[in-house]
């Protein structure tokens, strides 16, 4: 079969976990004998770029920044996207039919390209569903429900549904969130995030902090996750003289991050900027604790994809969700790591001091390990898209 991947962001130069999960996703599409090719955006080509990376195709497109940048300079080039990549593509894809689109969400822009190539190719769509958006910025109070701008964002979400054949949605709760949020009669199913199972090697020398407990979180450092959550976590535990904190990142809180830091003198809390996948893989391999946090505000029920990472190593899991999500559910029921809700300050910091303990955190590895395999593999992804 032939499968065209669409994605915002793509290996090799990307440092986002979806980035590298869609490429592990399109490397076992390879092994099992699928032709694929990718269509992504780069702002550093000024027309279609075409590459190959681990027996994948890839077309880059011309667009401008959508990363990192100001939200109005974001939302006018993620809405072009559609629009620069059939610019750009077009001639090639006209004369290279695909059997399957899947294409992945964040962002939400893709719809109207994946409706063309549905209508050029007849082919099937399959939506990997990972951020409800624009609902977690309502549910924030970035937008209103009724500005303009969220009538506007929802106008192209719904085309992004519209258009899929299939859509498949990080976890049960939020299967049951989007079935009231979204009345359809297409499938909708439970695709947990994946990923391979690799293990490298290094790091603690050069950060000074070999006798220590790590507490390591590597990711978006943004109003999504509020960081502060994990900052007040590293203050309460300022008297635990064998734990420090990790951040590695990029984000609209690194700032925030880093003056919180400097003002409380804090000296159990390492910042560092965003580093390539290998980099950060050879740091995973290094520390002890994945950290992860999740605004209090959202209703729906994000998994971040940071986990996997954290479990291929082996890590115990230290997380602060918001109320009702079941990814605190599914840690839980594996033992896999100690969750608590965004705003449990001091349950949060007693379960971290349960973590300096050597022999209860390999056990809690171990069994992050186990529903890795047992939910999270990039098999199991590849399998339940291709069905």
């Amino acid at each position: 079969m032939k499968i065209c991947i669409i994605v915002d962001d793509y290996m090799p130069s990307s440092i986002k976990i979806a980035a590298k999960m869609m490429h592990e996703l399109a490397c076992e599409l390879v092994h099992l004998g699928h032709k694929v090719s990718v269509v992504t955006p780069d702002i550093t080509v000024s027309s279609v770029s075409i590459e190959k990376l681990d027996g994948v195709n890839i077309y880059r497109f011309h667009s401008g920044e959508i990363k990192n940048v100001s939200k109005v300079k974001r939302a006018i080039n993620e809405t072009l996207l559609s629009w620069n990549a059939w610019k750009d593509t077009k001639d090639i894809l006209k004369n290279n039919p695909h059997d399957l689109i899947i294409y992945y969400s964040p962002t939400i822009f893709f719809g109207p390209l994946v409706y063309l190539l549905k209508k050029e190719w007849n082919a099937k769509s399959y939506l990997i569903l990972r951020d409800f958006f624009p609902q977690w910025t309502i549910d924030n109070k970035i937008l209103n429900k009724h500005s303009p701008i969220t009538y506007y964002f929802k106008f192209f979400e719904r085309i992004n549904y519209t258009v899929a054949d299939t859509i498949g949605i990080m976890s049960e709760k939020n299967l049951e969130w989007f079935r009231n949020y979204y009345k359809t009669d297409k499938p909708l199913k439970v695709l947990y995030n994946w990923t391979n199972l690799q293990i490298s090697d290094r790091y603690r020398k050069e950060l000074g902090v070999e006798d220590k407990v790590v507490f390591f979180y590597g990711g978006n450092l943004g109003h999504a996750q509020d960081m502060m959550n994990i900052v007040r976590l590293a203050i309460n535990m300022k008297y635990e003289k064998n734990a420090h904190f990790i951040l590695v990142g990029a984000g609209d809180e690194y700032e925030l991050i880093q003056e919180n830091i400097e003002r409380e003198n804090m000296k159990n809390i390492t910042l560092l900027p965003s580093v390539d996948q290998e980099e950060f893989k050879q740091m995973l391999t290094e520390f002890d604790v994945g950290l992860f946090t999740l605004n209090k505000n959202h209703i729906t029920h994000n998994f971040p994809g940071k986990l996997l990472g954290y479990m291929v190593k082996e890590m115990p899991i230290l997380g602060s969700v918001n109320p009702n999500n079941d990814l605190k559910n599914i840690l839980e029921e594996f033992d896999a790591g100690l969750v608590t809700v965004n705003g449990e300050d001091q349950l949060f910091y007693e379960n971290a001091k349960k973590l300096l303990d050597e022999g209860f955190r390999l056990q809690m590895g171990r069994n992050a390990k186990r529903l890795l395999v047992d939910r999270f593999s990039v098999t199991n992804a590849v399998e339940k898209i291709i069905d």
